[in-house]
């Protein structure tokens, strides 16, 4: 399993230096615990992928897609983050811009899913109770 890296990736410092316009706008409504008191991390390195943002306690990754992102690429990378138990939300540049209130209660959302996931009590095992 590829956990989230501690240290910074030699790539990740400079992509938190040169963050576009749009990862600052989300940015801004995500850091300090500001939606729904959840630790959103930027930039962050999960194996071999550097990723937009994340929240480790929801294990939930969200990355924002420009003309730069190329499909078949980016589906891999989904694919690989989920097999590691990660739910991925991508947005186009263009939502962020257009939807702001949409995108981060989409956000929020999937924020409040991965907190049922974690506090709901683990099944009964066949034969107890």
């Amino acid at each position: 399993m590829y956990p989230v890296r501690r240290q910074i990736s030699p790539h990740a410092a400079p992509l938190r230096r040169s963050m576009t316009d749009v990862e600052q706008r989300l940015w801004q409504a995500l850091r300090a615990r500001q939606l729904m008191g959840f630790k959103v991390r930027r930039q962050a390195t999960i194996g071999p992928f550097i990723v937009d943002f994340l929240c480790i306690e929801a294990r939930l990754v969200v990355e924002l897609d420009g003309g730069q992102h190329d499909g078949e690429r980016d589906s891999s990378r989904t694919d690989f983050l989920q097999a590691k138990g990660y739910r991925v939300l991508r947005f186009w540049n263009h939502e962020v811009v257009e939807n702001f209130d949409g995108v981060t209660e989409a956000i929020a959302a999937a924020l409040g899913e991965g907190r049922k996931t974690l506090t709901q009590p683990s099944p009964a095992k066949a034969g107890e109770g």
